[in-house]
């Protein structure tokens, strides 16, 4: 049992670094472990990079847009922060675990699993029976439990936030599967149709977590108890506060800092310096007012800068069968958040009042 233990951690704590750093590289996994673990390792680690990179596609317009160090920070023993947005770092780099798990599982690529026929033959509802190959969610969900939650060795509320925020990570994938038919009959007819369960698009679990974390529940503590460590009572009081937990929510324990001005002890770049949308096509409302959320609102100026831009132009088709284009220069025009003139320096202007509102839509 301790060599188990041991083993474990031994994976959690490699797995930790793995997710730090840039290349993802999974070499080291293959040095710890028995074989079981090491034939997940690398979709474990494909699969925090998704949750990583799917973060940085939700956040990208926002003051804190998920920068490298989010879940360094989150996982440090000095630097552990509970904040909203480390809920959902948390969230979706569990769920990404589990989501590639799951489909590596569907596809084969593992010896120990394959799909989900527990309800095949029996009647899902009318017109209709369960068959074929559902995703095996209970597998990825088992195998990505066993690697994510073993980073939190500790007793504390923090450590309790964050296995709170994995599991809401693991349910959104859940959530989000969608169920696929067959039609079967004479000539065509669909009389009855032959069902199962798939993954959504990735994509899908983030926007749905992204909803969570808009929503996520900042969780009171009585700190008078909680002084006591980890005493019955300070044990006493985290209980009854999750108590009043939904399972889904997403759930935090400090506001949020600003996310405006750089902090390098805590890794918040600013936004100076981040470029911010004016123009293009098909941009969301959220998207167009980024220039005045990350710029004006921080106290900075939007700067346009003009770029020249190669790009494939004239392309046309020319037997057989090869695609020519010509390659064409352009100018395009970016902003981005800059410190105004040294008249303005003493301060943004009385009409603009720096507000931390990174958490909301």
């Amino acid at each position: 049992m301790k060599r188990s233990t041991f083993l474990i951690l031994s994976i959690a704590g490699v797995y930790g670094a793995v997710l730090h750093a840039a290349a993802w590289s999974v070499n080291n996994f293959l040095m710890t472990g028995p074989k079981a673990y090491l034939t997940y390792s690398s979709s474990v680690a494909a699969g925090a990079h998704s949750g990583m990179e799917e973060c940085k596609f939700q956040f990208g317009w926002e003051r804190w847009n998920c920068p490298e160090s989010a879940l360094q920070l989150s996982t440090h023993n000095r630097l552990r922060s509970a904040t909203r947005e480390t809920s959902f770092v948390h969230a979706i780099s569990s769920a990404g675990v589990m989501y590639t798990l799951t489909r590596n599982c569907s596809m084969g690529d593992f010896e120990s699993c394959g799909c989900d026929d527990s309800r095949n033959g029996r009647v899902g509802g009318r017109g209709w029976v369960w068959g074929g190959c559902s995703d095996n969610v209970e597998f990825g969900e088992r195998i990505s439990k066993l690697f994510v939650d073993a980073l939190e060795t500790g007793h504390d509320t923090r450590a309790l936030i964050n296995l709170h925020n994995n599991e809401v990570g693991r349910l959104a994938v859940k959530a989000t599967m969608k169920r696929a038919c067959k039609c079967h009959g004479v000539s065509g007819s669909c009389s009855i149709q032959t069902c199962w369960l798939q993954l959504a698009e990735f994509r899908e679990i983030g926007n749905y977590l992204k909803i969570k974390y808009d929503q996520a529940h900042k969780l009171e503590m009585d700190k008078r108890r909680m002084r006591a460590g980890n005493s019955a009572d300070s044990r006493g009081v985290t209980a009854e506060t999750f108590h009043q937990v939904h399972a889904t929510e997403l759930v935090f324990l400090e506001d949020s800092p600003d996310y405006c001005t750089r902090n390098a002890s805590l890794g918040h770049h600013g936004t100076e310096g981040r470029e911010c949308l004016q123009t293009g096509k098909n941009l969301s409302q959220w998207e167009k007012r980024s220039c005045r959320r990350l710029c004006t609102e921080c106290g900075l100026r939007v700067e346009e800068r003009r770029t020249e831009v190669v790009a494939s132009c004239n392309c046309k088709f020319h037997w057989c069968c090869t695609v020519r284009c010509d390659q064409c220069r352009q100018l395009v025009a970016k902003h981005f958040c800059s410190r105004r003139d040294a008249a303005a320096a003493a301060g943004p202007p009385s009409h603009i009042k720096r507000r931390n509102k990174g958490h909301k839509r």
